[in-house]
């Protein structure tokens, strides 16, 4: 038998850190690793990608669902630079995830040779822990190990480089002599605990409190015993960063979900309202959705000291393991009796999940993204794996999917890059092969690289022992997301050029390669298809066509983000009247309260949706005319429906809106509660017709401004988002000027 070569070595040293899959694409820079590939017979198992990128995607997605080091590998020069954006995605996830690389060889190194980067340059960045080049045999064991213990210890990317000659070396083990750096092969890892000291001072702040809220991350998992234990005797909710969404179950009734853009009301809610922070492994960014700076005494536990400290001012920080961090805390916490803190919270969770059924139950043309992921929610396996790409599907994912159990769930969270749902996927298949595993991804994630995956998952599949990888396309011809971050955030109308996307035919392309393929274009049909796709035997694609204009409302959305989306409009977006439609229910529905309060909100929300036709309207408790200065009396149903905007039949009965004069609000303080007034010019003037609307005033003499707008599009979004607002706070009518309002007359037909 032949002496093994260095890359003999490098793949059964991978063998011995138990690496049993390898995410690569051949090139001639590591043609030594592919010849020693053959003669180990596979083993690790070489998985072929369609690009490099997407190795190191699967690698990633590999290691956040196993715990274990995701391994990916390339050829020198293009492919190595084609795995950056994987690894920038393990590195600002603190992922594991080890790169092996070819180079040119050293004879040729400095002389521009063909496909000759300095590749020591290029990822110094990205793999600032541990990026290395092996230049002779002997250095192979230590350098491969190091690399290997840094990425598990610091849970972070490393680089090996092995020159295309050094890997055709014949292998010589590191002798007992100077400069020789011998190795060895495993980790024991420690349970790290905070000092006495530190957990006693924690329990002083934590016990003080009597408004508790505590923020889980992905350094959470593992202490779900302990979390849910430290939330019952504090009487706390618990709201869980994106990365952390599969750290507790939804079901629990003071878990808040998500937090922060993509996050729910009630986490919004509970932080802005806690008088105590406990962070448990979450380096969460955007400090605006935690409480205010000196409203909150805030403690936080991490294992990471260089992550301790960061985002917040945290009276004190512990160093240790999330789950015996808070073993060691448990003794020390007093329960709190005092339970309204709690119950509120409890109380909030459960009208967000009654609004999210409401919001994903609206029509839209032809179906509510909403809908596709509240369907699968109910039916999810008890072990399923969910993923979903950046863009507008994240919001759902963070919003409508309730996770339990042992399910797990993650996306690229801080590079929220584009394209890793479909390889996230291929890699928890073959880290995971037992569980059935779930992709959203938006059409344009598809088009960039995850119809070529669908290739990858047609070759391997076989080889699962549940071959259950559906994957969920948001259909809609458009880049969702930033369409939408335009028209709220900056008030710029689609740009069709950059937004809009080609039509493909995403069903059509699996079925031609032999997976299942379902499109679904009536609502009707998303559950049928999720029971088809969770039943099957093989991978599924769901081709679902989304309504792109179902706004993906922020749980804090304000004013001002309302009234830019409707400018968006007004300077011409092409999809303005359905936006408008989708846009003035949504944010109502998840602005206003539900219960006796939120079922008011309710009300005004669907007075946008109704068709006149399917209203049956009894008479009013109070027939007082309308002042002088009006000239009709008209619905704000009646405005949308002369924007063009279709409609859904409900039996809730819309309140008024009558049309006035600024100067009439005085005089008209008294009209019965729930009555709100507009003014003359928005009722009728032409939608396309220049001219200023003034304020608007509700019946209680309050102003909504309209910051000068000159078409009644954004009249109607600024009332939209001013009566959400004071319904949210209970301030707009009782529940029996909510039921006089319900009683009322339309008279549109007749005075317009």
């Amino acid at each position: 038998m032949a002496a093994p070569k260095v890359a003999d070595y490098l793949l059964s040293r991978l063998r011995e850190w138990d690496v049993d899959t390898v995410f690569a694409y051949p090139g001639d820079g590591i043609n030594g690793l592919l010849a020693a590939w053959g003669r180990a017979e596979n083993k690790p198992q070489f998985v072929q990608a369609r690009h490099e990128e997407m190795a190191a995607f699967e690698a990633v997605g590999y290691a956040k669902f196993t715990g274990r080091l995701g391994v990916c590998a390339a050829t020198s020069g293009p492919g190595a630079i084609h795995l950056l954006n994987g690894l920038y995605d393990a590195k600002l996830d603190h992922v594991p995830v080890l790169a092996i690389v070819g180079q040119t060889n050293r004879s040729a190194m400095g002389g521009s040779y063909q496909q000759e980067v300095d590749l020591l340059s290029l990822f110094k960045d990205v793999a600032s822990d541990y990026v290395q080049m092996v230049t002779v045999a002997e250095q192979l064991p230590n350098v491969l190990d190091r690399a290997i213990r840094i990425a598990l210890a610091r849970r972070a990317p490393t680089v090996v480089i092995v020159p295309a000659d050094v890997q055709e070396l014949a292998y010589s083990a590191p002798s007992h002599e100077f400069k020789m750096v011998p190795s060895s092969v495993g980790i024991r890892w420690p349970e790290i605990v905070p000092d006495s000291d530190a957990l006693r001072q924690a329990a002083e702040i934590l016990n003080v409190g009597s408004k508790v809220a505590i923020l889980a991350g992905s350094g959470a998992r593992g202490a779900t015993a302990e979390l849910e234990q430290v939330a019952e005797l504090l009487g706390a909710g618990v709201a869980k960063a994106l990365l952390g969404k599969d750290v507790l179950s939804d079901e629990l009734p003071y878990v808040t979900g998500s937090i922060g853009l993509l996050g729910t009301r009630p986490s919004d809610e509970m932080m802005s309202a806690a008088d105590t922070l406990l962070t448990v492994g979450s380096s969460f960014p955007y400090t605006q959705f935690m409480p205010e700076f000196g409203q909150a005494r805030a403690v936080q536990i991490d294992v990471d000291p260089g992550m301790i400290g960061m985002r917040y001012p945290y009276e004190l920080n512990l160093v240790g393991d999330a789950a015996a961090a808070l073993r060691a805390l448990l003794p020390l916490l007093t329960r709190k009796e005092d339970r309204s803190w709690r119950e509120s919270i409890e109380s909030d969770v459960a009208r967000w999940w009654e609004t999210m059924a409401m919001q994903a139950g609206l029509e839209a043309g032809p179906i509510n993204p909403m809908r596709l992921f509240s369907e699968l929610s109910t039916r999810l396996p008890d072990n399923a794996i969910v993923t979903a790409d950046s863009g507008s599907s994240a919001n759902w994912y963070a919003r409508q999917l309730k996770f339990r159990g042992t399910m797990r769930g993650s996306l690229s969270g801080n590079l929220a890059t584009m394209g890793p749902g479909v390889p996230y996927g291929i890699g928890a298949k073959f880290g995971c092969p037992d569980r059935p595993v779930i992709v959203f991804a938006g059409d344009g994630a598809m088009q960039m690289n995850g119809l070529a995956e669908l290739i990858t998952i047609k070759r391997y599949w076989e080889q699962w022992s549940d071959p259950r990888l559906v994957i969920a396309v948001l259909h809609n011809d458009d880049l969702n997301q930033v369409t939408w971050e335009m028209r709220a955030m900056g008030g710029a109308p689609k740009f069709v050029e950059s937004q809009s996307l080609p039509d493909v035919d995403y069903s059509g392309f699996a079925a031609s390669l032999g997976l299942r393929a379902i499109a679904v274009d009536k609502p009707d049909d998303i559950a049928p298809a999720w029971d088809r796709a969770l039943a099957a035997d093989q991978p599924t694609l769901l081709d679902v066509r989304c309504d792109p204009n179902v706004p993906p409302v922020p749980p804090h959305a304000t004013f001002e983000q309302i009234t830019d989306a409707a400018k968006a409009m007004l300077a011409g977006d092409e999809d303005r009247w359905g936006v408008i439609k989708q846009g003035v229910t949504t944010k109502l529905r998840s602005s206003c309260r539900i219960g006796s309060a939120e079922r008011r909100g309710a009300d005004i929300a669907m007075l946008f949706t109704r068709r006149r036709a399917n209203r049956r309207l009894p008479e009013p408790e109070s027939d007082r005319p309308p002042p002088a200065s009006h000239s009709a009396v008209v619905s704000a149903e009646h405005l949308i429906d002369r924007m063009g905007a279709t409609s859904t039949p409900t039996s809730c009965m819309p309140p008024k809106l009558r049309t006035c004069s600024p100067s009439s609000a005085s005089r008209t303080s008294s009209a019965a509660p729930g009555w709100a007034l507009l003014p003359r010019t928005a009722s009728s003037m032409p939608i396309s017709a220049p001219g200023a609307v003034p304020n608007l005033f509700l019946a209680d003499g309050s102003v909504c401004p309209t910051q000068g707008a000159a078409n009644p599009a954004l009249t109607i979004m600024a009332l939209a988002s001013r009566l959400a607002q004071r319904m949210a706070s209970g301030a707009a009518m009782d529940d029996d000027a909510a039921a006089r309002a319900g009683r009322t007359r339309s008279v549109a037909g007749s005075r317009r």
